[in-house]
């Protein structure tokens, strides 16, 4: 498989345990694993027997240690990420929802590393040296203007050198702080309509489109999500690709999910699951965790879409989908999940008997 470079902030995850409030669980023990959108992405595609590096800033301690030894211990690479004196390690909140109460999240990020970090301390010509693609997400430039505009000169540098670039849009209403008095969704706007046209392969859903850059489906459209990916393709001309995984919310523990991979060169959309022929989604009815599931269908779409074997856009999108309904049965954001597994997915076999 080509290299994946991935940018972006890890942080530690503090989650109440189980289904608890963190009223009932505070004072006492939080689960204490790490996370972040694009390392899950690089995780996943180390998992799946994929070459990937993650780029980030971390600060010079004991815990920023830890978090890059056990990305090493999953098989990323971490010869890139910069040490510094700068910052801290973001962390963030989160309690498990359950049927109708929905999970919940509390981020204490401002002030990382990565957020304060200046573009030029990073080593773009060895960073990016053999590598194939570049991956980040809406998030990064949302923690700072500094990140914004690094983000900005990584996709500039990655273009420059003919990399293929996948950018997940990930709409944070609780980021995009930093230019007061705009609004986050304004500024994420005005942000990403400057970044996107780096981009590849879009990665996003109709509220990011609606929500960014005010791109909706007519209300008499035969097919909402085939418009809307026509229209962000014609918006940003250099996408080749518009991946859109459509998830059905029932309740907190209940998801109907499934995706959609528009071919822009064809005018073509393929959906997965399908079931004789027909889109038929996955339904989720007992989530352990949903936090990077949408991560684990980034890397199943750039795992995939790297792979010969799996070129074709149906099983593109099949191996992206069923990576990432997997990814609902895993605690934390990363996917343990094999490559193989996926594969057992596709073909259906989905009943979840016991392997002896």
């Amino acid at each position: 498989m080509s290299r994946v470079i991935t940018f972006g902030e890890i942080m530690g995850r503090l989650e109440a345990p189980g289904f608890t409030r963190f009223q009932q669980a505070m004072p006492g023990e939080l689960e204490v694993t790490f996370a972040g959108a694009e390392a899950t992405v690089a995780v996943s595609i180390a998992q799946l027997g994929g070459n990937a590096a993650f780029l980030t800033a971390l600060p010079t301690h004991a815990v920023a240690d830890a978090c890059v030894a056990n990305l090493r211990s999953l098989g990323v690479d971490t010869s890139h990420i910069l040490r510094t004196s700068r910052g801290r390690l973001g962390l963030f909140f989160s309690e498990t929802g359950a049927n109708h109460r929905p999970s919940n999240v509390i981020y204490d990020r401002e002030g990382s590393s990565v957020a304060l970090t200046p573009p030029e301390e990073y080593d773009w010509g060895t960073i990016f040296a053999g590598a194939s693609w570049f991956h980040m997400t809406g998030i990064t430039p949302a923690l700072s203007q500094n990140a914004a505009e690094v983000s900005r000169v990584a996709l500039r540098e990655a273009s420059s050198r003919g990399l293929r670039i996948s950018m997940d849009m990930n709409f944070r209403s609780k980021l995009w702080n930093w230019a007061p008095p705009m609004k986050p969704r304004e500024l994420a706007a005005k942000t990403l309509c400057e970044l996107v046209p780096y981009v590849d392969i879009f990665m996003g859903g109709r509220e990011d489109a609606a929500e960014l850059f005010g791109i909706r489906a007519e209300e008499d459209a035969c097919d909402p999500h085939l418009e809307v990916a026509r229209k962000i393709s014609a918006r940003f001309p250099k996408i080749t690709h518009v991946a859109m995984s459509l998830r059905e919310c029932i309740s907190a523990s209940h998801n109907n999910w499934g995706g959609m991979l528009y071919e822009v060169a064809h005018d073509r959309a393929f959906r997965a699951p399908l079931k004789n022929d027909r889109y038929e989604p996955y339904v989720i009815t007992n989530i352990v965790d949903r936090i990077g599931t949408g991560d684990a269908f980034a890397a199943g779409l750039i795992y995939a879409l790297s792979q010969p074997e799996l070129s074709a856009p149906s099983k593109i999108i099949s191996f992206a989908v069923a990576a990432s309904c997997l990814a609902h049965s895993i605690k934390g954001d990363f996917n343990y999940i094999t490559s193989a597994e996926i594969e057992a997915l596709m073909d259906g076999d989905g009943a979840g008997r016991i392997k002896r």
